[in-house]
């Protein structure tokens, strides 16, 4: 009998570790609006998946990010994805890649990455680079990086890199997502469509509001 309960209560334990263990997969895009029927679906967490049968070795290729990018804009840097809308057979394994150039003084201007923690590595140049950590320290991390170094951005923190050089410079990092997004924190607040109202930004940013309606009225240049 003893062997039994033992036995019922194993089983138990064994479910409640199971269920107390199971999540969510992290998302994949900014959202997914749920539907009953999935002939209506567009998007999956991802993307759906091509029968593993008619995959070729096209689907894990990708080629030219030896080819150095155009930089003449705003911010003087130009960012090329690597990740899966230009190699399907991303999908599902939570890793991609960038190329990122940049003018003398150019910069990749703050920005987040709400899927992804980013491992940089310098090619050519110098780069002062750094990130921001969550309320309520905001503390600031900085480092110039040379040719050959690494630095880590993690996962959803502000960060930036400046060429600091009078040289162009060129650094590649890596993802760890499959479509990691970026949020340029000046376009998404001040270039926003439709536009956030004004006098939510001028308390925000302690700002007059005349200010505020300058700033959106700008062109607000995206370097991805």
């Amino acid at each position: 009998m003893k062997g039994v309960q033992f036995l019922v209560a194993f089983v138990v334990l064994a479910l409640a570790s199971s269920l107390a263990s199971a999540s969510d997969p992290s998302p994949l895009q900014d959202f997914c609006v749920a539907i009953d029927d999935y002939k209506n679906g567009v998007f999956v967490n991802g993307k759906f998946c091509k029968d593993p049968k008619l995959a070729t070795p096209n689907d894990f290729f990708f080629s030219g990010l030896d080819v150095p990018r155009n930089t003449s804009n705003p911010v003087g840097s130009t960012v090329t994805p690597v990740n899966v809308a230009q190699i399907a057979g991303l999908n599902t394994l939570g890793v991609s890649l960038v190329r990122i150039d940049y003018a003398p003084y150019g910069q990749n201007p703050p920005h987040t990455h709400p899927r992804a923690s980013e491992i940089l590595f310098v090619q050519e140049g110098t780069l002062y680079v750094g990130f921001v950590t969550s309320n309520p320290d905001n503390k600031l991390f900085t480092k110039v990086l040379n040719k050959g170094d690494v630095f880590v951005f993690p996962i959803g923190l502000i960060h930036f890199q400046f060429n600091i050089g009078k040289t162009n410079a060129v650094a590649f990092a890596g993802l760890s997502s499959q479509n990691p997004g970026v949020i340029t924190i000046a376009n998404a607040v001040f270039g926003s469509d439709p536009p956030i109202n004004p006098d939510v930004l001028a308390k925000a940013f302690q700002l007059d509001q005349n200010v505020v309606k300058s700033l959106q009225a700008k062109f607000w240049w995206d370097n991805n």
